[in-house]
């Protein structure tokens, strides 16, 4: 097992990738994000694929990437898993998985040994001599896993491993290699746009925004108290940003979000409220009673959300940014009762008690 230190500043064409991150040994990091925030920038800065401009990548000890130094991608032992399986069309599987302790060096029988070893891993070893063409998207990947895994890297970069998998495969290819990722200890770094994956094999998760991270922690902390839109977004919670305030939050307009905080948050400080969907009510004309925020938005979207609909606002003219892409659940006939469509001007309301805020990240 390897520690990861990595300190560095990558530019592609008018793209800046800036970050400071660090793995510990055998952990297991997603990296998450939108499109175009520097996910596959960093792999690839890490795999040896683009040059920094600034700073160094340590790995175990050893310096891959400095001012002064440029390891090969063949001498970094680092392993990569992307999207598609990416076997070679006219070698076996089992050749498939040699190749790589083949290429560091290996004889050809202790090779084919660690790829019999490492088939049977996967569960794969009644594939060991068919070709890829022969092989479902699940049993490719399979094969692709035990081939990243047989060079036994010091780390395991995941590029959305998953994404060109089928909805049957997926459960089964995941339970896999968290597996076998836990098995062998490996430092990993995944990046993924799916929220089940950081859940299943993820230690810690680093939100990416712009090229810079904007949020860092447990698995566990980021999705129950995310400090990002994005993180929030995939947590399935509504976030709000503003600054503490003993009544909760103020929004920079100067909107009062009344909520409790569970850990302590200076007035003033930049924090963001966190609320549930399913928590807020939808009202035509503006409500009153019990204590509660009261927001007036524009009914952006309707859509389904398993047996309930999920109301997407938008900022009414003139509004705060920070309403767009709240989320309220509500079911059916409540939608039939308030006889409203997209366009329509209506009222979420969310009582204090549901309301949480926390620091805000970076």
């Amino acid at each position: 097992m390897s520690r990861l230190d990595v300190d560095v500043t990558v530019v592609r064409g008018s793209f800046e990738l800036d970050v400071s991150l660090e793995v510990a040994s055998g952990d297991v990091v997603a990296v998450l994000g939108s499109n175009g925030t520097g996910k596959s920038t960093l792999l690839g800065a890490l795999a040896g694929l683009h040059r920094p401009t600034r700073g160094e990548i340590v790995l175990g000890g050893r310096t891959l990437t400095s001012p002064t130094v440029a390891i090969p991608v063949h001498r970094r032992h680092v392993g990569l898993l992307s999207q598609q399986a990416l076997l070679f069309p006219h070698l076996s599987a089992l050749d498939n998985v040699a190749f790589g302790p083949r290429s560091t060096g290996a004889g050809r029988r202790v090779a084919r040994a660690t790829a019999e070893r490492w088939l049977a891993e996967v569960d794969a070893t009644e594939l060991a001599g068919r070709r890829p063409a022969q092989l479902s998207g699940g049993q490719a990947q399979r094969v692709a896993i035990a081939r990243a895994l047989a060079c036994e890297p010091e780390l395991l970069l995941l590029d959305e491993p998953f994404a060109a998998l089928d909805v049957d495969a997926t459960p089964a290819v995941r339970s896999l290699l968290r597996r076998v990722v836990r098995a062998t200890g490996v430092t990993t770094l995944m990046v993924t746009h799916d929220v089940l994956d950081a859940v299943v094999l993820a230690d810690r998760i680093v939100v990416l925004d712009a090229g810079r991270i904007v949020e860092s922690g447990t698995t566990t902390e980021v999705l129950t108290r995310p400090r990002s839109a994005f993180a929030a977004r995939i947590a399935g919670l509504d976030l709000v940003p503003g600054r503490s305030s003993a009544d909760g939050l103020v929004t920079g307009e100067g909107t009062v979000v009344a909520g409790t905080h569970p850990e302590p948050v200076d007035d003033g400080e930049r924090a963001v409220a966190l609320f549930a969907p399913a928590s807020v009510a939808v009202f035509r004309d503006k409500p009153d009673g019990s204590p509660r925020t009261t927001l007036p938005v524009r009914l952006a979207a309707m859509e389904p959300h398993g047996e309930l609909v999920r109301l997407r606002a938008a900022t009414v003219d003139g509004g705060p940014g920070w309403v767009d892409g709240l989320a309220a659940d509500v079911t059916p006939a409540a939608v039939a009762e308030l006889g409203v469509e997209p366009g329509d001007q209506v009222w979420f309301a969310v009582k204090a008690a549901e309301v949480t805020v926390h620091p805000a990240g970076r």
